[in-house]
């Protein structure tokens, strides 16, 4: 079994490039068949993965970056039963980690990769909006939380708060700015082909396949990732000032059962917003959309677990 490592030496403001030369030293001194990648640009990962699937062997893909390198290579697979996925987090939210309770120190989950004792399949989200089609693996959503994905991926406080390796607190901060720059919205929401629902003054929407998004808020609770749903969150409704008040509990998932805050779960979902709006997919935003559909892929892929 050969092993391809996709390597973001970017990740993290420099966080991944780190990990890679403290690790490297390890793998070279095991006898084991192995090709490392960097990525150099935006969706580089995609294109890398791509050429190593159309090997059409068998083999162990390595990711080492965010969640947002992670999606690429998700996006680059075009044969999962080919593919088993490895992952060492080195980004600042970390929200596929948390979801999946994987070991974050470099050494410990270098060690589950090479010797893994567990093997999970993993369901795939897939978001279309106006023809086209991209796979996700924690969450997509429009509204508010995408255009917190979308500041902070351009933003300066991230790069300095990753340096004092507190960038979580990246989100916190942008959040709270742009949940009184962005006005709410109506918003249309068809569960599973069922009638639309309509939600006044929404703030945002997200379908989430995992519990956590945006670097550590509980979302859905309950979402599992391989029950075949999506668990969709609805914020509507409330003053921005409520708003403020009840986004702290959502780091712990207390936030739901709270007036505004509406769970379903479903195979797929269609928003539909008064004006277009910012779309995130695992983090990474994409352009403005006023409609979207969400829905699960009949295949799965295996994820090195433990």
């Amino acid at each position: 079994m050969k092993y391809y490592f996709i390597v973001n030496k970017e990740s993290r403001s420099g966080k991944g490039g780190v990990i890679w030369s403290i690790i490297e030293p390890k793998l070279q001194a095991m006898d084991i068949q192995m090709e490392v990648f960097f990525t150099e640009r935006r969706g580089h990962a995609s294109k890398l993965v791509q050429a190593v699937n159309e090997l059409g062997a068998e083999c162990v893909i390595v990711v080492i970056g965010g969640d947002g390198t992670f999606n690429e290579v998700m996006n680059g697979i075009s044969n999962f039963d080919q593919v088993s996925l490895g992952y060492i987090p080195a980004g600042s939210g970390n929200d596929l980690a948390r979801s999946l309770g994987l070991v974050r120190d470099p050494f410990k989950a270098l060690e589950v990769v090479m010797h893994p004792k567990k093997i999970q399949m993993l369901d795939i989200g897939v978001v279309t909006r106006l023809g086209k089609s991209r796979r996700f693996v924690v969450s997509t959503g429009l509204g508010f939380d995408a255009a917190v994905c979308h500041q902070s991926a351009v933003s300066k406080m991230k790069h300095l708060l990753n340096k004092l390796r507190i960038g979580k607190l990246t989100y916190v901060g942008i959040a709270l700015g742009r949940l009184f720059h962005d006005p709410p919205v109506t918003m249309e929401v068809c569960i599973d082909d069922e009638a639309p629902r309509v939600f006044e003054k929404t703030y945002f929407v997200t379908a989430m396949n995992m519990p956590y998004e945006g670097g550590g808020f509980k979302f859905c609770p309950e979402a599992k990732f391989d029950d075949g749903k999506l668990d969709v969150i609805v914020v509507s409704g409330m003053s921005k000032l409520r708003v403020l008040r009840i986004l702290p509990t959502a780091f712990s998932g207390k936030h739901v059962g709270f007036s505004g805050v509406d769970v379903f779960r479903c195979e797929k979902v269609v928003f539909r917003a008064e004006k277009p709006m910012m779309l995130h997919v695992d983090g990474e935003a994409l352009f403005l959309r006023r409609q979207v559909e969400v829905d699960v892929l009949p295949g799965r892929v295996r994820m090195i677990m433990g």
